[in-house]
């Protein structure tokens, strides 16, 4: 195992992405996804990686560079965040359906309007269905540690597709944490050289992203939705090989103190370690509470979502995004939805907080548990609206 450091989030990723020994990296600067960007530039200059960086002039552009160098079979890597994910947002749907291993750090940011540059879940709701392997992280650790996971699952010939990694702006892109680092050895051990099923190339000319005819395009997206399905079987492989590289054992979906709890939280991201600390006191004042944070969103872990949220009688969510109009929010809806054929049906309830960077802490997460437990409706709440 190598040196454990304290060091900002974002430029352990960085480091992670060096030592993929990336090929390619595309990037327009935003805040707060800057920083990853800023240092992997800094390695390409030094002389540390041996990659193409390429300063391009949108995130449009960004993605379109990424789905090129992937395609001629280059190691490709990008970040970005919320107004620059809008922007990028019509080429992410192209490099998923065209089964490009992209791996992008994205750093999760309130979408305008009003201007924020704060945390919350707007912008990966925005794509949720654009056909990426999704995950989030809690940590540093979580962080530096998907970076590989990331490109071991992408690159994989029964995969293929790109991954998304979601990481809480500011709240923890920009903290300093202890990381345990990875050895070059430890690097060449988990991740095998990029192997891509089709590349571009003069001397063999191949068609991507062709025009598809209705006559084929339902039977495309079949194909797309199957074999993301399917990628939970590799996302599980790797997970558990880094468990015997590591000892770090991750998991789809994990729970703190949820084996006996009648009211569980369910969160994703950085937030759910504030709600570990929300448990707590709420055990200690007697209430059967546990928590259930959610790692993978894409391909969505349904099997044990039934299992761990089926044993509650209610279940609080923290949503950190809203879907305006709607009858709840994102992650509310499928939630309720997964479970609604359920004979084990807890009660669920929809609590959105921590929009556009608002702090919650320990003592909000109680408040919000203690107002789903008395409250008599199924619509969502504003948690802390002011005036």
């Amino acid at each position: 195992m190598g040196k454990k450091v304290g060091i900002e989030v974002s430029i352990a990723a960085a480091e992670a992405v060096g030592l993929c020994d990336v090929d390619v990296v595309a990037a327009y600067p935003i805040t707060p996804q800057t920083h990853v960007v800023e240092h992997l530039s800094e390695l390409v200059a030094d002389g540390h990686l041996d990659a193409e960086f390429v300063p391009v002039e949108s995130e449009h552009s960004a993605m379109s560079v990424c789905c090129g160098s992937s395609a001629a079979g280059a190691r490709t890597f990008t970040a970005t965040a919320a107004q620059g994910l809008a922007l990028m947002s019509e080429i992410v749907y192209i490099a998923s359906t065209m089964r490009l291993p992209i791996v992008m750090f994205l750093s999760n940011r309130a979408l305008s309007a009003p201007l924020s540059i704060w945390n919350d879940h707007s912008d990966t709701m925005m794509v949720r269905d654009s056909g990426w392997i999704q995950v989030f992280c809690e940590n540093g650790q979580e962080v530096y540690d998907a970076i590989f996971h990331a490109f071991r699952v992408a690159e994989d010939p029964r995969v293929s597709l790109p991954v998304m990694i979601n990481v809480d702006g500011f709240n923890l892109t920009h903290v300093i944490e202890p990381i345990e680092f990875w050895t070059k050895e430890m690097v060449k051990e988990y991740l095998p050289p990029f192997k891509p099923l089709n590349t571009l190339h003069p001397n063999k000319v191949v068609s991507m992203g062709a025009f598809g005819m209705p006559e084929i395009y339902t039977e495309q997206k079949y194909a797309h939705d199957h074999v993301l399905l399917k990628s939970r079987e590799v996302l599980l492989e790797a997970w558990d090989e880094m468990a015997k590289l590591t000892g770090r054992k991750y998991s789809p979906v994990e729970t703190y103190k949820a084996d006996d709890a009648e009211i569980l939280v369910f969160g994703m991201g950085s937030i759910c370690e504030t709600a570990s600390i929300a448990v707590d006191k709420l055990r200690e004042q007697g209430k059967s509470v546990g928590l259930a944070s959610l790692r993978l969103w894409r391909p969505l872990p349904k099997d044990e979502l039934k299992s761990i949220l089926g044993k509650a009688k209610e279940v609080v969510v923290l949503d950190r995004s809203l879907a305006p109009g709607a009858a709840n929010a994102p992650v509310t809806s499928e939630m309720r939805a997964l479970m609604y054929h359920e004979a084990q049906r807890p009660k669920i309830h929809c609590m959105i907080a921590g929009l556009g960077g608002r702090d919650v802490t320990p003592q909000d997460v109680v408040n919000m548990v203690e107002q789903a437990i008395v409250e008599k409706d199924d619509d969502y709440h504003f948690y802390g609206v002011r005036g």
